[in-house]
């Protein structure tokens, strides 16, 4: 019985992968501040595609992370659902989703990729700069 509840309080405490929430940003340019509001003190600003995960939402207002853990605010008009992927470190994509499958691609760290899907929690399907399709190690990538 004891082993059964620390079971169950254990998985409250733990989100899928699947649960997370991302999105990306979908104009050219979006200034992210440490509030909700135009007039807070704007902290950075990023480009088209850049992906965060989702805190919480407001009316106008997403509160996001980003890949260094940085929580800031960005207008809702400014991100979208389509989702982005980003190169944590310079890495292989490969044909198919194990590391034994052929490498098709080196990709540099800091570059962004559609994301299609994730495939048995461990790797990302996405598109290539060329357009072509490739699976990427998760442990490669932030926002999926």
């Amino acid at each position: 019985m004891r082993f059964l509840a620390t079971v169950l309080s254990l998985m409250m405490f733990t989100v899928p992968a699947w649960a997370l929430d991302f999105l990306s940003v979908k104009t050219a340019t979006a200034v992210l501040y440490d509030g909700p509001s135009t007039q807070a003190k704007p902290l950075f600003v990023t480009n088209r595609g850049y992906p965060f995960e989702v805190i919480s939402r407001q009316e106008k207002w997403v509160k996001v992370r980003d890949e260094s853990g940085l929580m800031a605010w960005v207008q809702k008009d400014n991100v979208g659902d389509a989702h982005t992927v980003v190169m944590r470190v310079s890495g292989d994509a490969h044909t198919g989703a194990s590391a034994s499958a052929p490498v098709c691609a080196h990709v540099a760290a800091g570059v962004m990729l559609p994301w299609l899907g994730n495939v048995d929690g461990r790797w990302a399907k996405v598109t290539l700069p060329n357009q072509s399709t490739a699976y990427v190690s998760l442990d490669q990538l932030w926002g999926a």
